[in-house]
C-alpha cells in the first residue's frame, strides 16, 4: 500500500492512495464465489474441453453457481456430461496466473433454485445483469434467433 499527496496549482490537496491485492491461488467453493469471473470448462461427448467465462455466487455447503441459458452450448454440454473444471478467471476466460483448475460435477437447475441464484447474481453484479440480458436481446433480435436468457441454474460442487 503507498500513498501520495499532490498539491495542484490552486493549492488543494488531494491525496491517492493505491492498494494491491494478489491471490495465489483458490482453494474453496467460498474463494471461487468471491472472484469476479471464473472459468467454467464442460466437456463434449467426444472430451474435448470447451472453457466459458462465467459469473459466480456463493451458495449453500460450500457449493458455487452461476446461470445460463437451455440454448447454450454449456447447458447442452452439461445435460451429457456433468464433471466441470473451474478456475478464476478474467472477463475473457484467461486463467488467472497462480491459480489451477478445480474439478466438480455441475447439475442444471429450474424452478426455485435456478431463481436463488438468479437473486444472487443480480445482488452481486448489479446493473450489469441489465445490460447482458439487454445485449442478449438485441444479439437474439440481429441473428433472428432468440435464445432465453438466464432460464437455467447451474449448482458446482467441487470433488477436489
Amino acid at each position: 500500500m503507498g500513498a501520495r499527496r499532490d498539491v495542484p496549482a490552486d493549492g488543494r490537496c488531494v491525496t491517492f492512495l493505491t492498494v494491491r491485492f494478489e491471490c495465489a491461488g483458490t482453494v474453496s467453493g467460498m474463494g471461487l464465489s468471491d472472484e469476479k469471473y471464473i472459468r467454467v470448462t464442460t466437456f463434449k461427448k467426444d472430451g474435448t474441453e470447451v472453457s466459458t467465462p462465467t459469473w459466480v455466487v456463493a451458495l449453500d455447503d460450500g457449493k458455487i453457481g452461476f446461470y445460463t441459458s437451455s440454448g447454450s452450448g454449456k447447458a447442452k454440454r452439461l445435460n451429457n456430461n456433468p464433471k466441470v473444471l473451474v478456475q478464476p478467471s478474467d472477463g475473457r476466460g484467461r486463467a488467472k496466473p497462480g491459480t489451477s483448475p478445480q474439478d466438480g460435477t455441475a447439475v442444471v437447475v429450474t424452478g426455485p433454485e435456478r431463481d436463488a441464484i438468479y437473486d444472487k447474481v443480480v445482488a452481486k453484479y448489479g446493473f450489469m445483469t441489465k445490460i447482458t440480458r439487454f445485449l442478449a436481446k438485441v444479439g437474439g433480435f440481429v441473428k433472428r434467433k432468440p435464445r432465453p436468457y438466464a432460464d437455467r441454474g447451474v449448482i458446482v460442487t467441487l470433488t477436489g
